[in-house]
């Protein structure tokens, strides 16, 4: 019954949605006041049905109902509890109503705390974001209806993919998704403007917070696949520039240009055209990357569904909605002008740049990705786009945001002096450079990429900390920590996203350019160096867990006959999937990963072993925290969540001065 009411549930969410997407709309256009308020408890109602109904699935999930064709697919008996409860989002159906579920969350935050909007723009905004909402529920309901019931129930389920059977895939679609959606609103942002027909500061203020929330969970989201590939497939990579790793990149890209770009707009009222086609573009790339996980026209590990059928509605929801929304950007031309002008040397220049490399950097990683379908398509041949083509593509843009990235945060508006704001950072530029010299000379021989790195890292986790110095003023070293510590916290967001980002290029350069690769095979008892390093195959087991049996190898790590650390790696088979998974043995240290994989058994004895030593691993994802930090931190000024000096009703001209910049 509980299934049937969730069902149930999401229909009449549906209904509401439809109501919801004409109703304040016209409402606007009209000027009539009650329907533009209909707006907001239609968007908490529809936040709540579909709560319900979300719910109801996680429900029969925890409960193993296997009445329900979703949980039979699945799930199982002998599964773990969390994995249950991941199994709900860890398929087609179920991460479409997540998707669903995602959308009216932030349809009803907009509701609930767009109270400093004026109604016209309020309503608009929620009008937009109804209409998608009532798109994929649409999507959801007509194709792939999560609450259907199966004939004959039988007595276990068919289990969960065993890759998704991992904590970090339990956690990492939700933050992708509000992410992915997030970014939905600043699409309705853009498209409720361009109805309006009036895109000033005030607006660059007020999409700025909803697209920092959304890249603050899109960082979480990379991070946590990305931290998820490392240790569960086995490989010892972190990114592998796979279509769905790449599908989740885009729209990253595009959201942390559009950030950049909105600040501009706020601040000197131009960029505005070029910032409207970042918001439609970065949500866009979201539904495109959606698209390309669902469709089964690129395989990926990560892929939900390989049906081509549910791909097309995809796609027609995409191509509806970007058309819309680019025939409205064409016609507003004239609100789009610019107003404010600023010299070549300016701040406003090096966010130019900055949207530039993003941009490129971004349509680089799609056409990469989307080549090998194209060719076979219109050419009719096979090709494959691999990483070599990738990191020769898109590392030179990196490089280029790094160096004018601390540089250009110190500029000033308007008009700069390039050389008064490199008066404050030579200092670090020239220790930067030095000590990658010196990492040159001791790597003795090798590739420059680890020097680099370390030059770029250095010079931009320095530079963030620099632009925080000279934020303090002048005067005595106690007088400027003090000033520095009162610093708005958006100031402090600001720096630690960009410290975090030097230090995820430096572990990237480092563990690429230092690592260190082992395979062999190995008989039980049997001792092997790598690297500093005594690694021990002491035995070979059998152990069986909750719903999969184990081959689990026991390895002992030694350094100069000091023990170091005791080694887990194993071969599963879920026997429900009949698939099997490789769970790596690590140990973490601060400046290294040792990383054991345990093969197959050989003909002649012993076992296949592969073995890495992963210098600075764990700065990879400790700079991603620190970029998603950042951005947290600034939404904690309470000036973000402020609307621009405006009560509702009220169109202000000007924007409040920035908190971030």
């Amino acid at each position: 019954m509980i299934v049937e009411l969730g069902h149930y549930a999401l229909i009449l969410a549906f209904a509401i949605a439809l109501v919801q997407t004409v109703v304040p709309l016209v409402g606007a256009h009209k000027g009539w006041a009650e329907w533009m308020a209909a707006a907001n408890p239609m968007a908490t109602a529809q936040f709540v049905l579909v709560a319900f109904a979300f719910g109801a699935l996680t429900w029969a999930f925890v409960t193993s109902d296997f009445s329900v064709q979703l949980v039979v697919n699945h799930s199982h008996t002998l599964k773990p509890m969390i994995y249950k409860i991941s199994g709900v989002w860890g398929n087609h159906e179920g991460s479409l109503l997540l998707w669903v579920l995602t959308l009216t969350l932030f349809g009803a935050c907009a509701a609930w705390f767009g109270a400093n909007l004026p109604a016209t723009l309020q309503a608009r905004v929620l009008g937009v974001q109804s209409s998608i909402a009532a798109a994929f529920m649409a999507f959801t309901i007509f194709t792939s209806n999560p609450f259907e019931r199966t004939a004959f129930a039988p007595f276990d389920g068919r289990d969960l993919n065993p890759l998704l059977q991992d904590p970090g895939l339990a956690f990492h679609p939700p933050f992708l998704y509000l992410g992915y959606v997030g970014l939905s609103m600043a699409f309705s942002f853009a498209v409720a403007a361009l109805i309006e027909g009036r895109i000033d500061g005030a607006w660059g203020r007020w999409v700025r917070p909803w697209t920092l929330a959304a890249w603050v969970f899109l960082t979480l989201g990379i991070a946590l696949g990305s931290y998820w590939a490392y240790y569960e497939l086995g490989w010892g990579g972190f990114w592998f520039w796979d279509p769905v790793e790449n599908a989740s990149l885009i729209p990253w890209l595009f959201a942390t240009a559009l950030l950049h770009s909105a600040i501009v707009v706020e601040k000197r009222e131009t960029l505005k055209a070029w910032t409207v086609l970042l918001a439609i573009l970065g949500f866009g790339f979201s539904l495109l990357g959606t698209f390309i996980v669902r469709s089964g026209l690129l395989t990926s590990v990560h892929a939900f569904a390989t049906d081509p059928d549910r791909g097309i509605w995809l796609l027609a929801i995409f191509a509806g909605f970007m058309s819309v929304a680019l025939i409205l950007f064409a016609l507003r031309g004239a609100a789009l002008e610019a107003k404010g002008v600023f010299a070549t040397i300016s701040r406003e220049t090096a966010l130019v740049l900055n949207n530039v490399l993003l941009a490129v950097s971004g349509f680089v990683v799609f056409v990469g990705t989307m080549w090998p379908l194209v060719a076979e398509m219109v050419f009719g041949r096979v090709l494959s786009v691999g990483p070599p083509f990738f990191n020769a593509a898109f590392t030179p843009f990196f490089v280029a945001l790094a160096i004018i990235l601390p540089v250009g945060a110190v500029l000033s508006w308007k008009r700069g002096n390039v050389w008064k704001a490199a008066r404050g950072m030579w200092g670090i530029g020239v220790l930067a450079l030095a000590v990658g010299a010196l990492v040159w000379v001791m790597q003795t021989g090798g590739s420059m990429l680890a020097p680099m790195g370390v030059v770029l890292g250095i010079w931009v986790v320095l530079g963030a900390l620099a632009d925080l110095w000279m934020r303090s003023g002048r005067g005595a070293i106690t007088g400027r920590l003090r000033r520095m510590a009162r610093l708005p916290r958006a100031d402090w967001g600001k720096a630690t996203a960009h410290a975090g980002l030097g230090v995820v290029i430096f572990a990237i350069a480092t563990m690429l350019g230092w690592q260190s690769e082992d395979i062999r095979v190995a008989r039980e008892g049997q001792s092997f160096e790598h690297g500093a390093y005594t690694l021990t195959l002491e035995e070979v087991r059998r152990v069986q867990g909750p719903n999969y049996t184990s081959t689990m190898g026991f390895v002992t790590v030694t350094r100069n006959g000091r023990h170091v650390a005791d080694l887990r790696p194993e071969r599963r088979i879920y026997p429900a999937a009949g698939m099997p998974t490789t769970e790596a043995g690590i140990d973490y240290g601060f400046t290294r990963d040792v990383y054991v994989t345990l093969g197959d058994p050989q003909e002649g004895g012993g076992w296949a072993l592969r073995s890495y030593i992963r210098p600075f691993a764990t700065w990879l994802w400790a700079g991603s925290l620190m970029m998603a930090l950042g951005g947290l931190l600034s939404l904690s000024d309470r000036r973000y969540r402020i609307a621009a000096g405006a009560r509702a009703g009220s169109a202000p001209a000007r924007a409040a001065p920035s908190p971030a910049e």
